[in-house]
């Protein structure tokens, strides 16, 4: 699959991989502090932003179209910086095709089978669906309907654009995200052990990487070290951005 990307900079290449209901402009900021050494390509995942549609998605698939893009980019190979699912996409490629990848920035995510923790969101986002959106207002107070805290609006309603009639719509498949969810997304990466250096980052409030995980990240990448950012939750990247960047690049710095 042809994903939609957008590049900056010169050098080494850096990928960065946003998570579930976002875009390549989550990690923007990420993407502006590091243009400055490398050539940073920042992409749309699959059903995501502007990226072709598809209703097969897991991470196997979705790793496959990293590498496509890498291919067509003239890349051989990459820092790939993942968060949430595209951490857990970040991973796969370096568990499948570890040639293709120089390290490894897996940002509050973990190599296990998760819960549904975000069944509620596609209910609400589906609910969009029944209505026409007039503005952003009208489907901000949807949410809110459905019990979708103000942050994560804020968070969704990035996925808004405009039709050709001049109505709003999603541009997230969200038929496709809900098929694969619970039986595809929530899985854990399968491969071989990747010996790259890897980079895991906590938020030091979320729940997304716990105690019981390290065994199994220390068994899946051996040459690992863990951070956790003070004070942040699952969006750390948003939550503390300055930290967030000093230790993304101070890392690719030490592996470039």
């Amino acid at each position: 699959m042809k994903l939609n990307y957008v590049e900056q900079g010169v050098g080494a290449a850096v990928i960065l991989i946003h998570g579930m209901f976002g875009s390549l402009s989550n990690l923007g900021n990420l993407a502006r502090c590091l243009a400055a050494d490398y050539r940073v390509i920042s992409v749309d995942l699959r059903n995501h932003g502007d990226s072709p549609q598809d209703q097969l998605m897991d991470l196997s698939a979705m790793a496959m179209d990293i590498a496509e893009l890498m291919q067509d980019a003239a890349v051989s190979s990459a820092h790939l910086v993942g968060h949430s699912l595209g951490g857990k996409v970040a991973m796969q490629l370096a568990m499948s095709c570890p040639e293709k990848v120089d390290s490894l920035v897996v940002a509050d995510i973990s190599p296990v089978n998760y819960t549904q923790k975000n069944t509620h969101i596609i209910n609400a986002l589906k609910s969009l669906y029944k209505v026409k959106i007039e503005d952003r207002k009208a489907a901000d107070k949807i949410l809110a309907t459905q019990g979708i805290d103000a942050p994560i609006r804020a968070f969704l309603l990035k996925n808004l654009r405009r039709s050709a009639e001049g109505q709003f719509e999603l541009k997230l498949n969200v038929n496709a995200i809900a098929a694969n969810y619970e039986n595809r997304l929530v899985l854990a990466p399968e491969g071989d052990v990747y010996l790259g250096s890897c980079l895991f980052l906590k938020g030091q409030n979320s729940t997304y990487i716990e105690q019981a995980h390290l065994p199994v990240i220390q068994s899946l990448f051996p040459n690992s070290s863990l951070q956790v950012v003070e004070g942040a939750g699952h969006w750390l990247h948003a939550e503390k951005p300055d930290q967030f960047n000093h230790l993304v690049s101070t890392f690719i710095g030490e592996n470039s």
